[in-house]
């Protein structure tokens, strides 16, 4: 069957939006693929998460990672990007990745750069300003964002792949920004309670803001005119990647299969449904508010399906 709108729909009513809680939308958007490549998105994202989490539970749990403990932790990252490199016998998973790895040609620049931003989280709590928070993203979101966008820019040479016709770190560098700018804001209240911020100190102390005014906020208190400046600063700046990423996907989608037009489409349609939830000068910025419901989810998806020319 050609992937028509037909295909689309047949794929999106097996989707159980209910299910999907670990990077939902890379995966709602990867379900549109092929079946193999949408197993390698899995094992890939589920590699990535493994010490995204041990790193930031601990957070959660202990507020911060001591002098004392921080070797350990970085002994953890290394050992764990050393399974990229080094092969063994008896490690299952670890062949399941390797084997995706070789298979799919990932390079190991986005699994190397998404260490770093871990090794940073581990010596830091919080960044002093947005430009650290920036070159921080561009592991913690950059990486796992290039990861996709080099899976669906392969080209299939018989049983093999062929590497995309395009820079995948370009590529996937602007929608990686503003999806995670408006990732922050939407976990505003989640994160700080899990005695995470994401929040630069420098905007912070421009807006006349603290830190523990930012978990008084998370908390329950009314937030002030200060936060809701700081907050339109970071819309702002969302909306500049926000303009870039709409210049990428003109670039790139005609050197893309259908499917894999579509699932660019969706993920940063995702992403705008956020953005739009975003209010600076009424919110109240809590997890409820601006966390799309699994229902507002799928609506958004259908509605980007329907206004998908390529399927029509």
């Amino acid at each position: 069957m050609d992937f028509n709108r037909e295909k689309c729909l047949e794929i999106f009513n097996s989707i159980d939006f209910h299910k999907i809680k670990d990077h939902p939308n890379i995966l709602i958007a990867a379900s549109f693929w092929e079946e193999e490549r949408y197993r390698a998105a899995k094992t890939c994202y589920k590699f990535m998460r493994a010490i995204d989490d041990l790193i930031d539970n601990y957070k959660e749990k202990n507020k911060e990672i001591k002098p004392g403990e921080q070797e350990e932790f970085v002994a953890d990252v290394e050992k764990w990007l050393k399974m990229i490199i080094t092969s063994t016998d008896n490690n299952p998973l670890q062949k399941e990745l390797l084997d995706t790895m070789n298979r799919f040609i990932i390079p190991l620049w986005p699994m190397d750069t998404f260490a770093a931003s871990m090794i940073y989280d581990i010596y830091n709590d919080g960044f002093p300003t947005l430009d650290a928070f920036l070159d921080y993203a561009g592991g913690a979101s950059v990486a796992p964002a290039s990861v996709f966008v080099h899976l669906l820019g392969l080209t299939r040479n018989g049983d093999h792949y062929r590497a995309p016709l395009f820079d995948v770190k370009e590529a996937a560098t602007p929608c990686a920004i503003f999806s995670y700018i408006v990732h922050i804001i939407r976990d505003f209240q989640k994160d700080q309670l899990a005695n995470l911020n994401y929040f630069a100190d420098d905007l912070i102390l421009k807006h006349g803001l603290t830190r523990q005014e930012l978990r008084k906020f998370a908390e329950g208190n009314p937030v002030n005119e200060g936060f809701r400046r700081m907050i339109g600063e970071y819309l702002d700046l969302a909306n500049q990647y926000r303009l870039k990423t709409f210049d990428v996907l003109r670039r790139i989608q005609p050197l893309l299969d259908p499917r894999y037009q579509l699932s660019l489409e969706i993920i940063f349609d995702l992403y705008l449904m956020v953005f739009e939830k975003i209010d600076p000068e009424n919110g109240r910025f809590t997890t409820e508010e601006l966390n799309p419901s699994p229902e507002e989810t799928r609506k958004r998806v259908y509605m980007t399906i329907m206004n998908f020319s390529v399927c029509s």
